[in-house]
């Protein structure tokens, strides 16, 4: 039924620890963590979490570009098979380096690693012979597929690693792979850790959050599920249906009233014992219960209670109950197929089409779906589905805890082998099977529509790629395709917490993991030099490049390599003639001249869509406001905004956190008691406007305006 929303929401049929709330006209305080579409820290994009390891000369740091919603990865660069034959003489270079190892190999299982000229790994494979492995590839008249033949006439040495058992070989086999990423191997690319729900265990007010990574901190982990975006909204449904807290132990620690969370019945309130502890324990009971699988009898549970109080005339109380059920039913649907007999399984099926594979994952836990996602792992065309199935598993599960079951779309030739290595590895029995019938086999048909599904969109999302790629390349009056575009800009205020940086993108959209950030050094720059600023990015990033062979092999670039540095195509600058000036004399100083340069300046006022294009020695470009390359250019200058942006937003609050309120003119040591005490963490003073600032005592509207624009001001 019906209620005022004003009601304080307490958890029905629990004890209250204390009657009352806050005045239903009182706004209330926001916890510090996401509020579904409320999501006010949006602005702290993920993708500028900015490992702190520094490459090589401490110049950059490698982004970790984990979304919050997990993109489907990029499709890789399929290698050309050349119809061309192999040179004898290669072939027989190859062939007498692997017979020259073939003496030596054991008889007994082990890894082999085959070696190029520059000592690049070319393949890993395992055997459970090794020197019978070897001896297929030195034989010079077994027939061999084109793509072996070509890994042969490459091979100058091989390296061999024995191993106790088969099994063994094929674990490290996976992690050498990950680690070496071979040429002639299949690769799983993009891979990245699943996010987990985690019930903590180390308060007496368990909390629920999203968990990402190792699993260090005591309480229970729900997991796998195949995105954030998929944690998060699990987690918003299970707020409503349990009412637990999703706020820090800072946060809950300094609360003296409920916060808004309590207000829209998404949370009992335990900051400030709304409800008590043995209420609270049995939510989280409840919670725990559904999430390992008990659905249906908690559900039962609610609803034998909701009638018990429509029973006894609670209404009030009947409808939490009703809420809560319909929470929980919107979960279940949320995760469209839920099975009926498999409790706990991963799916893997494999789809091919025009020379690439995508091989979609679904995750099954405790009897639900929670969630799927779509891989595009590089293997050459001459692969079959069978074989980059098998590559891919053992890869997949080299960092991940696997399943009770594991469900194929084909078969592959080792899966006794497989399911042993996995069952070695995680402790229990692990079946891999290639269901024929029943509802085993209808979870697999479904996985193959969703792969397919996904391949095709990635390729027509290519397609429309490459075109817009093309066009550049014409508007500009290039001499070569464009396969690698980076877009510098930098950002500041003032000169303070000056940072660039670089994005990338190429035939299959944006790279993000080799987006870049350089924190400005330079000493003695000028505060707010925008040239001298760009100057430095530029040298740093280009001095790699041009590093001399014999100090490194950095600067020589592998077409099939996805590790930085990579020699890019164009280079595009956030500004006008100036800027492209400042770039050019960099670029001439350090000899570049294959390396295509353009600037892009904004309009009056401006205003986007009257953008004037600069390059060397050209007059310069305007394009009509409606013109798709101008666009593709926006969409590029754009992303590089967004994410100096963010990179400078996370400098800048670590100086905050680091110096305190005090560096905010007006605020001084009272005045940061009175706003901490308020807000509870400065995180939250930054959230807040300028009228609920205004309402903290000691603090006038002048002061509120001036620390409101102080954490919002823009970013030159």
């Amino acid at each position: 039924m019906d209620h005022d929303s004003t009601d304080s929401p307490e958890a029905p049929g629990l004890r209250k620890a204390r009657p009352g709330s806050e005045p239903a006209g009182q706004q209330a305080d926001l916890p510090p963590q996401d509020l579904g579409a409320q999501d006010l820290g949006a602005q702290d994009l993920s993708a500028q979490d900015l490992s702190a390891q520094d490459l090589a000369a401490d110049d950059v740091d490698p982004a970790t570009v984990n979304a919050e919603e997990d993109d489907e990865a990029r499709l890789p660069e399929v290698a050309e098979e050349s119809g061309e034959a192999v040179g004898e003489g290669p072939l027989a270079i190859g062939h007498a380096a692997i017979e020259n190892a073939v003496r030596l190999a054991p008889t007994s299982p082990g890894v082999y690693r085959m070696l190029n000229a520059a000592s690049d790994v070319l393949y890993v494979g395992k055997a459970k012979n090794v020197r019978k492995r070897l001896s297929s590839y030195a034989r010079v008249t077994a027939p061999q597929p084109a793509r072996i033949l070509r890994m042969i006439a490459t091979t100058v040495s091989v390296e061999i690693i024995s191993t106790t058992t088969e099994t063994e070989a094929l674990l490290l086999e996976a992690n050498l792979i990950k680690q070496l990423r071979p040429r002639f191997n299949v690769q799983l690319r993009d891979d990245k850790s699943f996010p987990y729900i985690l019930i903590t265990g180390d308060h007496w007010a368990p909390q629920i959050l999203k968990h990402r990574g190792a699993q260090t901190r005591t309480g229970q982990y729900f997991g796998p599920f195949a995105s954030a975006g998929a944690v998060n909204r699990t987690i918003t449904a299970l707020q409503r249906a349990f009412l637990m807290r999703s706020c820090t132990d800072a946060f809950f620690e300094s609360r003296t009233r409920p916060c808004l969370l309590y207000q829209i019945r998404r949370c009992s309130g335990p900051c400030t014992h709304e409800i008590d502890f043995p209420g609270y324990t049995e939510l989280v009971r409840e919670a725990k219960d559904f999430l390992s699988g008990r659905s249906r009898l908690v559900k039962q549970e609610l609803a034998t209670e909701m009638e018990k109080a429509s029973a006894e005339l609670e209404f009030e109380t009947a409808a939490l109950y009703r809420d809560r059920l319909a929470a929980l039913s919107a979960i279940q649907s949320q995760q469209g197929i839920n099975p009926r007999t498999v409790e706990e399984a991963d799916v893997f099926a494999i789809h091919q089409e025009g020379g690439y594979s995508c091989v979609e994952v679904f995750f099954f836990r405790t009897g639900q779906n929670w969630g799927n996602r779509a891989y595009f792992p590089r293997a050459e065309k001459s692969f079959t589905p069978e074989e980059v199935l098998a590559s891919f598993l053992a890869q997949f599960y080299d960092d991940k805890p696997p399943p009770k079951l594991i469900l194929l779309s084909h078969g592959i030739e080792e899966s006794e082998l497989m399911a042993d290595a996995l069952s070695i590895k995680a402790g229990f029995k692990v079946e891999v099977a290639t269901p024929r019938r029943g509802e085993k086999k209808e979870l697999i048909a479904h996985a193959l529509t969703n792969a397919r599904e996904a391949l095709g969109r990635k390729l027509a999302d290519t397609a429309t790629q490459g075109r817009l790629l093309a066009g550049l390349v014409t508007t500009l009056g290039l001499s070569h395709p464009l396969k690698r575009i980076e877009v510098y800009d930098n950002s500041h205020i003032q000169g303070t917490n000056a940072v660039g940086a670089m994005i990338v993108a190429g035939p299959d959209g944006f790279i993000k993991n080799q987006y870049r950030k350089f924190n400005i050094k330079s000493e003695g720059l000028t505060p707010g030099d925008d040239y001298a600023m760009m100057r430095e990015v530029l040298q740093r990033r280009f001095k790699r490049l041009t590093t001399p062979a014999a100090e490194g092999d950095a600067a020589k670039p592998r077409p099939d390599d996805d590790s930085f540095p990579q020699w890019p195509d164009l280079v595009i600058i956030d500004g006008g003639r100036g800027q492209l000036n400042a770039a050019r004399e960099i670029f001439e100083g350090l000899g570049l001249s294959q390396v295509a340069l353009l600037a892009v300046a904004k309009g009056p006022d401006r205003d986007a869509g009257r953008e004037t294009l600069f390059m060397p020695d050209r007059e310069a470009i305007k394009l009509e406001p409606r013109d798709p390359v101008l666009y593709f250019i926006q969409r590029l200058r754009d992303e590089a905004h967004r994410f100096v942006i963010g990179s400078h937003r996370k400098l800048r609050k670590k100086d905050i956190r680091e110096a305190g309120l005090q560096e905010i003119p007006g605020i001084g040591p009272s005045r940061k008691r009175a706003l901490l005490h308020h807000f509870g963490t400065l995180k939250e003073i930054e959230r807040a406007s300028i009228a609920d600032l205004g309402k903290v005592r000691g603090v006038s509207a002048e002061s509120a305006r001036k620390i409101f624009e102080f954490f919002h001001a823009e970013s030159g």
